[in-house]
């Protein structure tokens, strides 16, 4: 959707499953610079957004948090998008959530109250996980945060949001992760290179990691991992052009081995290079390297 006024404020729309971490989102997108509303009337985001593009204001990007707390919400949430369409706003629709079991943990860890739930927490959730489904099928980006601390959060949305948004770029993040420690949630695809001979069983680099120089020779002298990467690379050059046309703006890789701290942290830095080589805006988040 493109934008149809340069004075059009940058949009952000917050929303998803009550506990998936909204709050330190919000204060995440205020560090960045963004006009942050909490839990605005959808009625009301229109007008809101009518006067923050008037000339002189200084509000240049903006992020609404709209939610289940809002009773209009889901009868009005496509009309609304709607509207801005027609008004010329560019946005992302931004979803989070997190697993049953996760959520009920830290809603029992704040003492909070799920604001649909009548006799318990999970029932709360499985109701507003029916409410919410199309606004998670529809969203730009949707974000798991069951294995996120405060920082992890926090580093996601820095690299995905930190830039502008009007840019037309692609944001890619590469994620190395340890499948002994839960698959990486929010990638788009997943690889696993557990098929590579692993540097955890050569003594001299078994306390190493895939950041130092010899187990990166390690890994990348081997022909099957240069193999590998050939058909991975052809691979991921042939569908990034194709998610550019659909529009995606974020597309996230997770490479996975044992205990990612090594293969996995070599291959994705090795994907990075080469997408940087290609034009591609990549970052790579060593999930578990200081694990084990």
């Amino acid at each position: 959707m493109d934008s149809k006024k340069s004075d059009n404020p940058e949009l952000i729309i917050i929303s998803g499953i009550s506990g998936s971490g909204k709050s330190t989102t919000v204060r995440q997108f205020e560090d960045m610079g963004f006009f942050c509303v909490d839990n605005l009337p959808i009625e009301l985001i229109p007008k809101f957004l009518e006067l923050c593009g008037q000339r002189g204001s200084e509000i240049d990007k903006v992020a609404l948090v709209v939610d289940v707390r809002e009773k209009k919400f889901l009868t009005k949430y496509r009309e609304v998008l709607s509207i801005l369409g027609d008004m010329g706003f560019h946005y992302q629709v931004l979803f989070l959530d997190a697993s049953d079991e996760v959520l009920i943990r830290r809603f029992s860890e704040t003492r909070r109250k799920h604001p649909l739930a009548e006799t318990s927490v999970r029932e709360g959730l499985a109701l507003e996980r029916q409410l919410l489904a199309d606004v998670k099928e529809s969203a730009h980006n949707v974000i798991d945060t069951s294995d996120f601390s405060i920082h992890d959060l926090r580093y996601t949305l820095q690299k995905h949001f930190g830039g502008a948004i009007r840019s037309g770029r692609m944001s890619i993040s590469l994620v190395a992760f340890g499948f002994k420690y839960r698959i990486a949630n929010n990638a788009d695809l997943v690889f696993d290179v557990r098929f590579l001979p692993n540097p955890y069983f050569v003594d001299r680099l078994k306390h190493l990691t895939g950041k130092d120089e010899e187990v990166i020779r390690y890994v990348l002298d081997m022909d099957e991992t240069q193999e590998f990467l050939k058909r991975l690379c052809d691979f991921v050059d042939y569908l990034l052009p194709r998610y550019v046309a659909e529009g995606k703006s974020y597309l996230t890789l997770g490479f996975g081995c044992t205990g990612g701290r090594h293969r996995s942290v070599v291959i994705a830095d090795a994907v990075k290079r080469h997408l940087e080589a290609k034009g591609f805006d990549a970052s790579v988040w060593c999930r578990d390297i200081e694990r084990g």
